[in-house]
């Protein structure tokens, strides 16, 4: 029994990809982003620990229900013929549960929130289990989970100040364009099977203007941040962490370039220090200004 049990949270784990974290930071950095601007580098702690779990809940049942929607293609892809759906270790009502629970779970921590965010709960949730399914019919269905890895940032102002200011939706937009380059990266290593089985992704759109266009998108996103940290009234440390963003955004023009696969996986790997840089910068220049 407790074979089957370590068993089972072996498979839970991988469906919900807790032991592969990267996903999670990549929708938290954001999150934290909005948070420290929204609480004027001080935000609460309170908030700070609801919306890290919230992320990873969220996360974790968006993994869930993006396996099942790639539930009969996972196994004629060569990175992804492993997972539980395509091994045939879990049910298709076994993983609509878990993705279940897993969103009840995530709404309950924004029970103690003010009204606004729990309205902003309701697009955010829809966000997170429809865009899965968008790769049957966007061109660029990373654009969507732009919108969906960021719908943290407007729920963070609606927690912190009950209001969702222009500051915020000027966020969300650099960020879609930043998900846009790290996830167009992290498909064009699936590309080969992607046009296999007719799945749609932004690396086949762009074509063999795929590289031009993340850089395209790395520049869109560091020069909305920069006006972002321009509006909030940011100054020094922060746009030293944005140079710093800046300096790996041109390292992995590096990466991606001959477009090997592994180098661009390693590209999309990459982008979790950027989070890590505008964040530093974020509290740095708090800090300098005491």
């Amino acid at each position: 029994m407790t074979l089957l049990l370590k068993d089972r949270l072996h498979v839970y784990m991988q469906l919900t990809r807790l032991d592969k974290p990267i996903g999670s930071l990549l929708l938290l950095w954001p999150t934290l982003w909005a948070l420290w601007l929204a609480g004027d580098g001080h935000p609460s702690m309170l908030l700070v620990s609801i919306f890290t779990l919230g992320t990873l809940l969220m996360r974790s049942a968006g993994c869930v229900i993006n396996d099942y929607a790639d539930r009969h293609f996972d196994g004629q892809v060569e990175r992804t013929q492993h997972r539980p759906f395509a091994r045939g270790v879990v049910s298709e009502r076994e993983a609509l549960l878990l993705a279940a629970a897993l969103a009840l779970a995530a709404f309950m921590l924004v029970l103690p929130l003010n009204l606004l965010t729990w309205q902003l709960s309701l697009p955010a949730l829809f966000l997170a289990g429809s865009y899965p399914f968008t790769k049957r019919f966007f061109a660029i269905p990373q654009a969507y989970l732009g919108i969906a890895f960021g719908f943290g940032i407007p729920m963070a102002f609606a927690a912190a100040q009950d209001q969702v200011p222009a500051i915020a939706w000027l966020m969300l937009l650099a960020n879609l364009c930043w998900t846009v380059a790290y996830d167009t990266a992290y498909a064009m290593v699936d590309r080969p099977d992607d046009l296999k089985i007719g799945i749609r992704t932004s690396a086949i759109t762009f074509g063999r203007h795929d590289v031009a266009a993340i850089m395209a998108c790395h520049c869109a996103f560091l020069a909305l941040m920069g006006a972002v940290g321009g509006q909030a009234g940011l100054g020094a440390g922060y746009f030293a962490g944005l140079a710093a963003a800046g300096v790996l955004v041109m390292d992995q023009y590096r990466m991606i370039r001959e477009r090997d696969r592994q180098r661009c996986f390693a590209a999309f790997l990459a982008n979790n220090r950027i989070g890590f840089v505008v964040f530093a910068g974020i509290v740095l220049d708090y800090w300098l200004r005491g």
